[in-house]
């Protein structure tokens, strides 16, 4: 099983994301200890030509990882039909001790590239690099992090057996099982909708106001309402989205949406919410260097295009889900 196409693009994927990160490190370690770009010095100017190699190098590393998290669920999704008892990507997480946790160390790793590349962005068109050390302390930071991911994905693929009788998405997301995503599921619809639709539109608005303003107040709001809002928006879909996507009032799976016989809806809204909370909690670490002289004149333009792919993406998934509300012929609310 573990010879799957996709098994194979995920698993070297991680390896070799893993492994060019270890080739970085020697450097990154470097330019911690001696980076000085008031120095003249030969090593200074040999640091400064190689950051360029190594900077495109861990940038290609991220978009590898955010492609991959896509591709994980994808995954998980189409191996369903391959275990007894699996409905969806649930029931093939399900198959080993290994699969969520490789599925939420895939999720660290793409909000972590996504800020990763916002970083880099800034950085890179300020004249003096102020955020190369971070940068890098950030990349060795992140190593174990890419080490356990691999290991978790080499854990639940090499232990993928097609006798196993899996458990399906009910009895995890039944009123019953001893999860938190059942508390989550068995909240009642009328204030979870209210949250939902709450949370949602301040985040809008407060990206909407960083977007006008670009300061550092605004900028904090942002990225502490894209967290809360995605919070709130994986909620909501637990609580009550999919229960009108399924037109079935037990039915709370946040997978299931993803199958073809529910036309693919569920990546209508998981992509533009995954890209708004990366965007928007981006904006607000980078709102933290705002005060350095040379990263003045640059945070707010990177920090206002953030806050627009948020408003946008958030606006996206709110209308989505709310188009999925409106047509269902399931009535929760009198």
């Amino acid at each position: 099983m573990v010879f799957q196409p996709a098994i194979i693009a995920l698993l070297l994927a991680a390896g070799l994301s893993l492994a060019m990160l270890l080739i970085a490190s020697p450097f990154a370690v470097q330019v911690i200890r001696h980076w000085d770009i008031t120095s003249g010095s030969e090593r200074q100017l040999r640091l400064e030509r190689l950051t360029y190699l190594f900077s495109t190098l861990v940038a290609f590393v991220c978009i590898i990882q955010i492609l991959a998290a896509l591709l994980f669920v994808f995954n998980a999704d189409k191996m369903s039909v391959m275990f007894v008892g699996a409905m969806c990507a649930v029931g093939a997480l399900n198959v080993n001790d290994f699969g969520f946790p490789a599925l939420y160390a895939q999720l660290a790793l793409f909000f972590l590239a996504a800020l990763w590349l916002a970083l880099n962005h800034a950085d890179s068109r300020a004249r003096d690099y102020p955020l190369v050390k971070l940068k890098y302390a950030l990349l060795l930071a992140a190593i174990p992090l890419f080490a356990l991911s691999l290991t978790l994905q080499l854990q639940y693929f090499l232990g993928l057996k097609a006798d196993v009788i899996t458990s399906c998405c009910g009895s995890l997301f039944s009123a019953d099982a001893p999860t938190l995503a059942s508390e989550v599921s068995a909240l009642e619809p009328k204030p979870a909708l209210l949250t939902f639709y709450g949370t949602l539109i301040a985040a809008i608005g407060l990206a909407g106001w960083h977007w006008q303003r670009r300061d550092n107040l605004s900028g904090a709001a942002t990225g502490l309402a894209a967290l809360g809002a995605f919070v709130a928006a994986i909620a909501g879909i637990l609580a009550f989205v999919s229960l009108y996507i399924y037109e079935h009032p037990h039915h709370h799976c946040p997978f299931c949406i993803l199958k073809p016989e529910y036309d693919y809806q569920g990546y209508g809204l998981y992509i533009p919410l995954f890209a708004a909370a990366a965007a928007g909690m981006s904006a607000g670490v980078l709102r933290l260097f705002a005060g350095h002289p040379s990263l003045a004149p640059v945070i707010p333009a990177v920090t206002q295009r953030l806050a627009a792919v948020a408003a946008i993406g958030f606006a996206l998934f709110l209308i989505v889900a709310s188009i999925m509300i409106w047509h269902s012929n399931l009535i929760l609310l009198e």
